[in-house]
C-alpha cells in the first residue's frame, strides 16, 4: 500500500519535528550498541524513561556485555532490577544473555526471527532492536505509535485493542521507502505519542501535524469503538504484594523466613497467592531455611 499525499506529509512533518525536538536519550547516541539498546527496550516496558536512565547506566556499567550478565547468578539480575517493576523482565533478560552467549557467540542477533527466539523477547522488542541497533527496515509499533496513527490518520481518539497484524500493516503503509527516513519515523512517531499526542492531554497546539490530523479536522469525536483492556490499580493488588515480598528478599543476604514474609501483608490469602505466583515464575526459590532470590 502506498501512502497518500496527506499521509506522506504527516510522515515528513513528524520526522522534521523529531529532528529538531527529540529528547537526548542515552540509547539514541550513535554507536550505543545492540546490547545497550536491548537492555533499554526491556527496561522501558511499562516503566517511565526518567526511572530507566539511571538504572540502565548502572546495569551496563556492571554488565557491559551479554557474557558479563550470563556469568552472574540470575538472582543478581533480579536484585539489581530493584523497583523498575515487573521483575520477571530481569529473569528474562538474564536468560536472553545466556542464550546470546551460548548460541550467538555473545553478539545480540540482528534478524527478527532470531531475536524473537530469545527468552522474553516479543515482537515489539525484536523489531526495535533490529531497527534501532542494526538499522534494518521494519515497522515498530508501541502504544504511542498506535495512538498517533489512530488520531492523525484514521481520525479516532483511541486506537482500541491492539492487533499485531493490523497495527504493523498500518505502520508499514506509512514508512518511507528510504531506510533512514523509515527508521526516523519509527522513533519519531513514538516520540510524538509520548510527549505531544498523549492519551489524556494531547498538546495539539504544539503538534507538527495539527493541520493534517484527521481526528482534529473531524472535531475530536468521542471514541465509540472497542476499548483496550485497562490495567487494574496497583494499590491493594497482587502486584503490590508481590513487590513487597520481592523488596524483602532483595534487602536480605540470607534466606527470609515465612514468618518475616507474613509481616509484609496482612491478608493471608492474597499474600500466599502472591508468594505462590513468585515461586511459579522462578523469581523466588524456597529452601530449608526460607525464601531467596534465584541463584
Amino acid at each position: 500500500m502506498v501512502a497518500s499525499t496527506r499521509e506522506s506529509r504527516i510522515v515528513s512533518s513528524v520526522n522534521a519535528w523529531f529532528d529538531a525536538h527529540k529528547r537526548d536519550l542515552p540509547w539514541r547516541a550513535e554507536g550505543y550498541g545492540a546490547w545497550g539498546i536491548l537492555v533499554s527496550e526491556i527496561m522501558l516496558q511499562q516503566t517511565p524513561v526518567a526511572r530507566v536512565i539511571p538504572r540502565l547506566a548502572q546495569w551496563l556499567e556492571r554488565w557491559p556485555t551479554p557474557e558479563a550478565l550470563a556469568s552472574s547468578p540470575s538472582g543478581d539480575a533480579v536484585r539489581a532490577w530493584e523497583r523498575l517493576g515487573y521483575p520477571r523482565r530481569a529473569l528474562n533478560l538474564h536468560a536472553a544473555a545466556v542464550r546470546i552467549t551460548e548460541i550467538h557467540g555473545g553478539v545480540v542477533p540482528e534478524d527478527v526471527p532470531s531475536l524473537l527466539a530469545l527468552p522474553g523477547i516479543g515482537d515489539y522488542t525484536a523489531r526495535a532492536v533490529a531497527v534501532f541497533a542494526y538499522k534494518h527496515r521494519h515497522p515498530v509499533v508501541d502504544t504511542n505509535v498506535r495512538r498517533v496513527i489512530a488520531r492523525a490518520v484514521v481520525g479516532q481518539g483511541e486506537a482500541g485493542p491492539p492487533s499485531t497484524k493490523r497495527d504493523l500493516a498500518a505502520m508499514e503503509a506509512l514508512l518511507p521507502a528510504d531506510d533512514a527516513a523509515a527508521r526516523t519515523f519509527n522513533a519519531a512517531a513514538m516520540e510524538l505519542g509520548a510527549v505531544i499526542c498523549t492519551a489524556r492531554a494531547p498538546r495539539c497546539e504544539e503538534c507538527p501535524v495539527a493541520t493534517l490530523c484527521a481526528w482534529r479536522q473531524a472535531g475530536y469525536p468521542a471514541y465509540e469503538g472497542a476499548k483496550a483492556a485497562v490495567q487494574k490499580r496497583f494499590e491493594g493488588s497482587d502486584r503490590q504484594v508481590r513487590g513487597l515480598i520481592m523488596a524483602e528478599l532483595r534487602a536480605s543476604d540470607i534466606p527470609v523466613t515465612f514468618a518475616e514474609i507474613e509481616t509484609v501483608w496482612a491478608d493471608a490469602t492474597q499474600r500466599d497467592r502472591a508468594l505462590a505466583g513468585l515461586l511459579a515464575d522462578g523469581l523466588v526459590v524456597a529452601t530449608n531455611a526460607g525464601y531467596t532470590l534465584p541463584t
